[in-house]
Protein backbone atom coordinates (compact mmCIF):
# COMPACT_ATOMS: atom_id res chain seq x y z
CA UNK A 1 0.00 0.00 0.00
CA UNK A 2 1.34 3.26 -0.87
CA UNK A 3 1.03 6.58 1.20
CA UNK A 4 1.40 9.58 -0.23
CA UNK A 5 1.20 13.04 1.37
CA UNK A 6 -1.32 15.64 -0.11
CA UNK A 7 0.37 19.14 -0.60
CA UNK A 8 -1.26 22.36 0.76
CA UNK A 9 -1.07 24.10 -2.02
CA UNK A 10 -2.61 21.75 -4.36
CA UNK A 11 -6.47 21.78 -5.48
CA UNK A 12 -8.66 18.59 -4.05
CA UNK A 13 -12.34 18.70 -5.24
CA UNK A 14 -14.75 18.67 -2.07
CA UNK A 15 -16.18 15.37 -2.66
CA UNK A 16 -12.24 13.66 -3.09
CA UNK A 17 -11.24 15.94 0.43
CA UNK A 18 -14.22 14.36 1.87
CA UNK A 19 -13.62 10.94 0.82
CA UNK A 20 -10.06 11.67 1.55
CA UNK A 21 -9.94 12.83 5.55
CA UNK A 22 -12.71 10.38 6.52
CA UNK A 23 -10.40 7.54 4.91
CA UNK A 24 -6.91 8.97 6.28
CA UNK A 25 -8.61 9.39 9.80
CA UNK A 26 -9.66 6.10 9.67
CA UNK A 27 -7.20 3.55 7.62
CA UNK A 28 -4.19 6.39 6.78
CA UNK A 29 -3.89 6.21 3.10
CA UNK A 30 -5.29 8.52 0.13
CA UNK A 31 -7.72 6.81 -2.31
CA UNK A 32 -6.60 6.29 -5.88
CA UNK A 33 -8.30 9.44 -8.49
CA UNK A 34 -10.01 6.67 -10.19
CA UNK A 35 -12.37 5.87 -7.48
CA UNK A 36 -13.63 9.82 -6.70
CA UNK A 37 -15.29 11.39 -9.42
CA UNK A 38 -13.59 14.96 -10.71
CA UNK A 39 -14.03 17.85 -13.08
CA UNK A 40 -11.92 16.99 -15.64
CA UNK A 41 -11.49 20.57 -16.68
CA UNK A 42 -12.50 22.88 -14.13
CA UNK A 43 -12.58 26.17 -15.07
CA UNK A 44 -12.76 27.86 -11.76
CA UNK A 45 -12.97 26.78 -7.76
CA UNK A 46 -16.49 27.22 -7.39
CA UNK A 47 -17.35 25.49 -10.42
CA UNK A 48 -15.56 22.42 -9.54
CA UNK A 49 -18.19 20.52 -7.46
CA UNK A 50 -21.08 18.90 -9.00
CA UNK A 51 -23.12 20.98 -11.80
CA UNK A 52 -26.64 20.27 -12.09
CA UNK A 53 -27.82 19.29 -15.31
CA UNK A 54 -30.62 22.34 -17.08
CA UNK A 55 -33.44 20.84 -18.06
CA UNK A 56 -34.35 21.13 -21.71
CA UNK A 57 -36.84 24.02 -22.12
CA UNK A 58 -40.42 22.62 -23.71
CA UNK A 59 -41.56 23.76 -26.75
CA UNK A 60 -44.79 25.90 -26.88
CA UNK A 61 -47.63 23.97 -26.43
CA UNK A 62 -49.68 23.82 -30.07
CA UNK A 63 -53.64 22.86 -29.73
CA UNK A 64 -53.87 20.10 -32.35
CA UNK A 65 -55.93 21.94 -35.67
CA UNK A 66 -58.49 19.91 -38.02
CA UNK A 67 -57.37 22.70 -40.60
CA UNK A 68 -53.76 21.17 -40.11
CA UNK A 69 -53.79 19.08 -43.40
CA UNK A 70 -49.92 18.76 -43.80
CA UNK A 71 -49.08 14.90 -45.21
CA UNK A 72 -52.72 14.00 -44.92
CA UNK A 73 -54.69 12.99 -48.22
CA UNK A 74 -58.34 14.21 -48.59
CA UNK A 75 -61.01 11.85 -47.28
CA UNK A 76 -62.62 9.35 -49.82
CA UNK A 77 -66.24 8.41 -48.76
CA UNK A 78 -68.06 5.74 -50.44
CA UNK A 79 -72.03 7.04 -49.43
CA UNK A 80 -73.61 7.23 -52.57
CA UNK A 81 -75.59 10.75 -51.62
CA UNK A 82 -74.73 14.15 -51.95
CA UNK A 83 -73.62 15.76 -48.25
CA UNK A 84 -76.05 18.17 -47.27
CA UNK A 85 -75.65 20.10 -43.49
CA UNK A 86 -79.60 19.07 -43.26
CA UNK A 87 -81.08 16.26 -45.11
CA UNK A 88 -84.96 16.54 -43.66
CA UNK A 89 -84.81 20.66 -44.02
CA UNK A 90 -83.28 21.45 -47.62
CA UNK A 91 -84.56 20.25 -51.38
CA UNK A 92 -82.04 19.29 -54.18
CA UNK A 93 -85.00 20.24 -56.35
CA UNK A 94 -84.93 24.41 -55.06
CA UNK A 95 -82.29 26.37 -56.15
CA UNK A 96 -80.86 29.48 -54.66
CA UNK A 97 -80.56 32.28 -56.06
CA UNK A 98 -77.54 33.75 -54.11
CA UNK A 99 -74.92 32.95 -51.26
CA UNK A 100 -74.27 34.58 -47.89
CA UNK A 101 -70.58 33.65 -48.08
CA UNK A 102 -67.82 32.18 -49.87
CA UNK A 103 -67.67 28.80 -50.99
CA UNK A 104 -65.61 27.33 -48.02
CA UNK A 105 -65.95 23.79 -47.47
CA UNK A 106 -67.56 22.72 -44.04
CA UNK A 107 -65.41 19.92 -43.77
CA UNK A 108 -62.44 21.96 -43.79
CA UNK A 109 -59.69 23.28 -46.85
CA UNK A 110 -59.03 20.28 -48.97
CA UNK A 111 -60.22 17.52 -46.25
CA UNK A 112 -62.71 16.40 -48.63
CA UNK A 113 -62.33 14.40 -52.14
CA UNK A 114 -65.79 16.34 -53.37
CA UNK A 115 -65.99 20.07 -54.31
CA UNK A 116 -68.42 22.32 -52.22
CA UNK A 117 -70.89 24.06 -54.14
CA UNK A 118 -71.91 26.20 -51.51
CA UNK A 119 -74.81 24.08 -51.01
CA UNK A 120 -73.71 20.35 -51.27
CA UNK A 121 -70.84 17.86 -51.67
CA UNK A 122 -72.42 16.18 -54.40
CA UNK A 123 -70.87 12.76 -54.50
CA UNK A 124 -70.89 13.26 -58.75
CA UNK A 125 -67.94 15.83 -59.69
CA UNK A 126 -70.22 19.11 -60.95
CA UNK A 127 -67.43 20.00 -63.17
CA UNK A 128 -67.72 17.05 -65.43
CA UNK A 129 -70.23 17.45 -68.04
CA UNK A 130 -69.72 14.30 -69.96
CA UNK A 131 -70.16 10.23 -69.48
CA UNK A 132 -67.12 9.74 -71.49
CA UNK A 133 -65.10 11.03 -68.29
CA UNK A 134 -65.24 8.31 -66.27
CA UNK A 135 -67.22 9.67 -63.73
CA UNK A 136 -68.88 6.90 -61.33
CA UNK A 137 -72.26 6.82 -61.49
CA UNK A 138 -74.64 5.77 -58.37
CA UNK A 139 -76.08 2.70 -59.34
CA UNK A 140 -79.34 2.72 -57.36
CA UNK A 141 -79.91 -1.21 -57.26
CA UNK A 142 -76.67 -2.05 -56.15
CA UNK A 143 -77.20 0.64 -52.96
CA UNK A 144 -81.00 -1.93 -52.38
CA UNK A 145 -79.03 -4.51 -52.77
CA UNK A 146 -76.40 -3.74 -49.56
CA UNK A 147 -79.00 -2.34 -47.80
CA UNK A 148 -81.56 -5.52 -47.74
CA UNK A 149 -77.91 -7.83 -47.58
CA UNK A 150 -77.23 -5.96 -44.36
CA UNK A 151 -80.86 -6.08 -43.05
CA UNK A 152 -80.92 -9.94 -43.90
CA UNK A 153 -83.85 -11.77 -42.90
CA UNK A 154 -86.98 -9.74 -40.95
CA UNK A 155 -87.32 -9.50 -37.83
CA UNK A 156 -89.98 -11.86 -35.50
CA UNK A 157 -92.30 -10.59 -33.58
CA UNK A 158 -90.84 -11.31 -30.68
CA UNK A 159 -87.78 -9.99 -31.88
CA UNK A 160 -89.23 -6.69 -32.84
CA UNK A 161 -90.94 -6.16 -29.16
CA UNK A 162 -87.72 -7.46 -27.65
CA UNK A 163 -86.12 -4.22 -29.42
CA UNK A 164 -88.48 -2.18 -28.51
CA UNK A 165 -88.62 -2.54 -24.87
CA UNK A 166 -84.83 -2.57 -25.22
CA UNK A 167 -84.79 0.86 -26.48
CA UNK A 168 -87.23 2.51 -23.46
CA UNK A 169 -86.59 5.50 -21.61
CA UNK A 170 -86.53 3.25 -18.40
CA UNK A 171 -83.84 0.80 -19.94
CA UNK A 172 -81.32 2.38 -21.72
CA UNK A 173 -80.11 6.69 -21.95
CA UNK A 174 -78.87 6.25 -24.78
CA UNK A 175 -80.91 8.72 -27.48
CA UNK A 176 -79.80 10.93 -30.71
CA UNK A 177 -82.06 13.83 -30.61
CA UNK A 178 -83.57 15.34 -33.62
CA UNK A 179 -84.40 19.47 -33.23
CA UNK A 180 -85.16 22.02 -35.54
CA UNK A 181 -82.44 21.77 -38.12
CA UNK A 182 -83.19 18.27 -38.97
CA UNK A 183 -81.33 15.13 -39.87
CA UNK A 184 -77.92 16.94 -39.86
CA UNK A 185 -74.81 15.05 -41.84
CA UNK A 186 -73.06 14.77 -38.24
CA UNK A 187 -76.50 12.93 -37.02
CA UNK A 188 -75.34 10.02 -39.60
CA UNK A 189 -71.80 9.50 -37.48
CA UNK A 190 -73.82 9.92 -34.07
CA UNK A 191 -76.25 6.99 -35.25
CA UNK A 192 -73.73 4.64 -36.47
CA UNK A 193 -71.55 5.46 -32.75
CA UNK A 194 -75.03 4.57 -31.09
CA UNK A 195 -75.14 0.96 -33.41
CA UNK A 196 -71.63 0.13 -32.43
CA UNK A 197 -73.21 -1.25 -28.68
CA UNK A 198 -76.62 -1.67 -29.56
CA UNK A 199 -78.88 -3.17 -32.37
CA UNK A 200 -81.19 -0.55 -32.55
CA UNK A 201 -81.07 3.50 -30.90
CA UNK A 202 -83.97 5.81 -30.16
CA UNK A 203 -84.29 8.76 -31.75
CA UNK A 204 -86.22 11.93 -30.60
CA UNK A 205 -88.22 14.08 -33.03
CA UNK A 206 -88.71 17.63 -32.06
CA UNK A 207 -89.43 21.11 -33.35
CA UNK A 208 -90.09 22.48 -37.13
CA UNK A 209 -89.24 18.81 -38.76
CA UNK A 210 -92.05 17.26 -36.89
CA UNK A 211 -94.65 18.80 -39.62
CA UNK A 212 -93.23 16.30 -42.30
CA UNK A 213 -92.77 12.81 -39.91
CA UNK A 214 -93.14 10.84 -43.25
CA UNK A 215 -89.97 12.69 -44.89
CA UNK A 216 -88.08 12.56 -41.50
CA UNK A 217 -88.59 8.88 -41.61
CA UNK A 218 -87.61 8.64 -45.54
CA UNK A 219 -84.57 10.64 -44.68
CA UNK A 220 -83.32 8.05 -41.46
CA UNK A 221 -83.74 5.05 -43.60
CA UNK A 222 -81.93 6.14 -46.91
CA UNK A 223 -79.29 8.05 -45.52
CA UNK A 224 -78.21 5.18 -42.71
CA UNK A 225 -79.71 2.19 -44.63
CA UNK A 226 -81.17 0.89 -41.33
CA UNK A 227 -84.71 0.00 -40.90
CA UNK A 228 -87.77 1.83 -38.29
CA UNK A 229 -89.11 -0.84 -36.40
CA UNK A 230 -91.31 1.41 -34.54
CA UNK A 231 -92.64 4.58 -34.24
CA UNK A 232 -94.77 6.61 -31.80
CA UNK A 233 -94.97 10.30 -31.85
CA UNK A 234 -91.92 11.80 -32.02
CA UNK A 235 -89.86 8.61 -30.72
CA UNK A 236 -88.39 6.24 -33.21
CA UNK A 237 -86.51 3.39 -33.21
CA UNK A 238 -83.65 3.09 -36.03
CA UNK A 239 -82.50 -0.90 -36.62
CA UNK A 240 -79.07 -1.32 -37.45
CA UNK A 241 -79.70 -5.23 -39.29
CA UNK A 242 -79.07 -8.26 -38.86
CA UNK A 243 -75.38 -8.79 -40.95
CA UNK A 244 -74.43 -4.94 -39.78
CA UNK A 245 -70.44 -5.26 -39.24
CA UNK A 246 -68.99 -1.60 -37.03
CA UNK A 247 -65.64 -2.29 -38.55
CA UNK A 248 -67.10 -1.92 -42.19
CA UNK A 249 -68.94 1.10 -41.36
CA UNK A 250 -68.90 3.53 -43.62
CA UNK A 251 -66.79 6.42 -43.96
CA UNK A 252 -68.44 9.47 -42.73
CA UNK A 253 -66.51 13.67 -42.40
CA UNK A 254 -67.81 15.54 -39.97
CA UNK A 255 -68.49 19.06 -40.71
CA UNK A 256 -66.63 21.66 -39.06
CA UNK A 257 -68.96 24.02 -38.42
CA UNK A 258 -72.67 25.31 -39.94
CA UNK A 259 -72.99 26.53 -43.38
CA UNK A 260 -74.97 29.86 -43.79
CA UNK A 261 -78.15 29.12 -45.94
CA UNK A 262 -77.97 30.30 -49.29
CA UNK A 263 -80.44 32.96 -50.70
CA UNK A 264 -84.12 31.40 -52.05
CA UNK A 265 -86.76 33.47 -53.78
CA UNK A 266 -89.14 35.41 -51.34
CA UNK A 267 -92.10 33.46 -49.64
CA UNK A 268 -94.56 36.46 -49.32
CA UNK A 269 -95.34 38.23 -52.07
CA UNK A 270 -95.79 41.84 -52.08
CA UNK A 271 -99.26 41.02 -54.27
CA UNK A 272 -101.09 37.87 -53.68
CA UNK A 273 -101.59 35.60 -57.01
CA UNK A 274 -104.98 36.23 -58.19
CA UNK A 275 -105.36 39.51 -56.17
CA UNK A 276 -105.16 43.10 -56.31
CA UNK A 277 -103.06 45.30 -53.99
CA UNK A 278 -106.27 46.46 -51.93
CA UNK A 279 -107.52 42.55 -51.74
CA UNK A 280 -104.08 41.80 -50.72
CA UNK A 281 -103.68 44.19 -47.60
CA UNK A 282 -107.47 43.62 -46.56
CA UNK A 283 -106.77 39.77 -46.79
CA UNK A 284 -103.47 40.42 -44.30
CA UNK A 285 -105.22 42.43 -41.83
CA UNK A 286 -108.40 40.26 -42.00
CA UNK A 287 -106.00 37.03 -40.86
CA UNK A 288 -104.33 38.54 -38.31
CA UNK A 289 -107.69 39.70 -36.48
CA UNK A 290 -109.46 36.39 -36.77
CA UNK A 291 -109.26 33.60 -33.82
CA UNK A 292 -106.33 31.31 -33.72
CA UNK A 293 -106.61 28.07 -34.77
CA UNK A 294 -103.85 27.06 -32.85
CA UNK A 295 -100.47 28.15 -30.36
CA UNK A 296 -97.43 26.17 -30.92
CA UNK A 297 -95.34 25.63 -28.18
CA UNK A 298 -91.16 25.88 -28.80
CA UNK A 299 -89.25 22.75 -29.55
CA UNK A 300 -93.24 21.23 -29.71
CA UNK A 301 -94.54 18.19 -31.65
CA UNK A 302 -96.25 19.44 -34.87
CA UNK A 303 -97.16 16.51 -36.66
CA UNK A 304 -101.43 17.02 -36.20
CA UNK A 305 -101.02 20.63 -38.03
CA UNK A 306 -101.41 19.73 -41.35
CA UNK A 307 -104.77 17.64 -40.52
CA UNK A 308 -105.35 20.89 -38.14
CA UNK A 309 -105.43 23.18 -40.82
CA UNK A 310 -107.11 21.00 -43.86
CA UNK A 311 -109.95 20.43 -41.65
CA UNK A 312 -109.75 24.30 -40.82
CA UNK A 313 -110.28 25.16 -44.33
CA UNK A 314 -113.49 22.91 -44.77
CA UNK A 315 -115.04 26.16 -43.02
CA UNK A 316 -112.91 29.32 -43.26
CA UNK A 317 -110.95 30.75 -46.08
CA UNK A 318 -107.75 31.84 -43.89
CA UNK A 319 -106.32 30.23 -40.69
CA UNK A 320 -103.95 31.55 -38.39
CA UNK A 321 -101.23 29.87 -35.99
CA UNK A 322 -99.88 31.28 -33.30
CA UNK A 323 -96.25 31.60 -32.60
CA UNK A 324 -95.39 33.45 -29.91
CA UNK A 325 -92.13 32.60 -28.82
CA UNK A 326 -90.42 30.67 -31.83
CA UNK A 327 -87.56 32.03 -33.39
CA UNK A 328 -88.34 33.80 -36.80
CA UNK A 329 -86.56 31.08 -38.95
CA UNK A 330 -88.81 28.49 -37.25
CA UNK A 331 -92.03 29.66 -37.89
CA UNK A 332 -91.07 30.68 -41.50
CA UNK A 333 -89.95 27.20 -42.05
CA UNK A 334 -93.29 25.68 -40.77
CA UNK A 335 -95.26 27.94 -43.14
CA UNK A 336 -93.34 26.63 -46.56
CA UNK A 337 -94.18 23.19 -44.98
CA UNK A 338 -97.73 24.39 -44.91
CA UNK A 339 -97.77 25.49 -48.33
CA UNK A 340 -95.78 21.85 -49.68
CA UNK A 341 -98.47 19.76 -47.76
CA UNK A 342 -101.66 21.38 -47.43
CA UNK A 343 -101.09 23.02 -49.64
CA UNK A 344 -101.84 26.51 -49.26
CA UNK A 345 -100.69 30.09 -49.94
CA UNK A 346 -98.77 31.90 -47.04
CA UNK A 347 -100.71 35.43 -46.58
CA UNK A 348 -98.19 37.11 -43.73
CA UNK A 349 -96.02 35.98 -41.11
CA UNK A 350 -96.28 39.15 -38.94
CA UNK A 351 -96.47 39.94 -35.20
CA UNK A 352 -94.90 36.16 -35.02
CA UNK A 353 -98.25 34.52 -36.45
CA UNK A 354 -99.02 32.30 -39.34
CA UNK A 355 -101.52 33.55 -41.79
CA UNK A 356 -102.43 31.14 -45.04
CA UNK A 357 -105.13 31.40 -47.18
CA UNK A 358 -107.08 28.16 -49.02
CA UNK A 359 -106.84 29.80 -52.56
CA UNK A 360 -109.32 30.79 -55.42
CA UNK A 361 -109.84 27.33 -56.69
CA UNK A 362 -109.90 25.54 -53.57
CA UNK A 363 -112.29 22.30 -53.32
CA UNK A 364 -112.75 19.46 -51.25
CA UNK A 365 -111.88 17.09 -53.79
CA UNK A 366 -108.45 18.62 -54.31
CA UNK A 367 -107.75 18.46 -50.30
CA UNK A 368 -108.44 14.62 -50.24
CA UNK A 369 -106.06 14.20 -52.99
CA UNK A 370 -103.49 16.09 -51.47
CA UNK A 371 -104.01 14.61 -48.20
CA UNK A 372 -103.59 11.06 -49.87
CA UNK A 373 -99.97 12.40 -51.49
CA UNK A 374 -99.12 13.62 -48.19
CA UNK A 375 -100.09 10.52 -46.28
CA UNK A 376 -99.33 7.27 -48.59
CA UNK A 377 -98.70 5.34 -45.48
CA UNK A 378 -102.26 4.77 -45.58
CA UNK A 379 -103.05 3.54 -48.96
CA UNK A 380 -102.86 -0.91 -49.49
CA UNK A 381 -100.24 -0.51 -51.31
CA UNK A 382 -97.99 0.75 -48.50
CA UNK A 383 -99.36 -1.76 -46.42
CA UNK A 384 -98.62 -4.52 -47.99
CA UNK A 385 -94.67 -3.50 -48.94
CA UNK A 386 -94.78 -3.12 -45.05
CA UNK A 387 -96.05 -6.86 -44.50
CA UNK A 388 -93.16 -7.91 -46.85
CA UNK A 389 -90.68 -6.38 -44.78
CA UNK A 390 -91.46 -8.71 -41.45
CA UNK A 391 -91.86 -12.38 -41.12
CA UNK A 392 -95.12 -14.17 -41.91
CA UNK A 393 -96.15 -15.26 -38.55
CA UNK A 394 -96.08 -11.27 -37.70
CA UNK A 395 -100.02 -9.91 -37.62
CA UNK A 396 -101.46 -6.97 -39.56
CA UNK A 397 -101.83 -5.17 -36.53
CA UNK A 398 -97.60 -4.96 -36.34
CA UNK A 399 -98.01 -2.33 -39.03
CA UNK A 400 -98.26 0.14 -35.99
CA UNK A 401 -94.30 -0.20 -35.24
CA UNK A 402 -92.92 0.31 -38.35
CA UNK A 403 -92.90 3.15 -41.01
CA UNK A 404 -91.85 2.17 -44.78
CA UNK A 405 -92.59 5.35 -47.07
CA UNK A 406 -91.14 6.07 -50.78
CA UNK A 407 -92.91 9.27 -51.63
CA UNK A 408 -91.13 12.34 -53.22
CA UNK A 409 -89.57 14.43 -50.79
CA UNK A 410 -91.08 17.57 -50.66
CA UNK A 411 -89.53 20.94 -50.84
CA UNK A 412 -88.57 22.39 -47.40
CA UNK A 413 -86.26 25.43 -48.60
CA UNK A 414 -86.34 28.87 -46.50
CA UNK A 415 -86.81 32.39 -48.22
CA UNK A 416 -84.85 35.29 -47.99
CA UNK A 417 -84.54 37.15 -44.94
Amino acid sequence: MIFKSVSRHEFVSPARRFLSSYLRDRYGFIPPPSLVPSDPNPSSPADSGWKKKKKKKKPPYKPPSSLDLAGRKPVHSDLPFDFRFSYTESNHLTKPIGLREPKYSPFGPGALDRTWTGVCAPAVDPTVHSVDEGVPEVDEEEVKERRERILGEPLTLAERSFLIDKCQKHKTKRQVNLGRDGLTHNMLNDIHNNWKHSEAVRIKCLGVPTVDMKNVCTQLEEKTEGLIIHRHGGQIILYRGRHYNPKKRPVIPLMLWKPHEPVYPRLIKTVIDGLTVEETKEMRKRGLAIPALTKLAKNGYYASLVPMVRDAFLTDELVRIDCKGLPKSDYKKIGVKLRDLVPCVPVTFDKEQIVVWRGKNYSSATQENSEVKSFPQIAESDVDADNSNCSPDQSSDDNQFSHTSDGSEPDQSTDSE
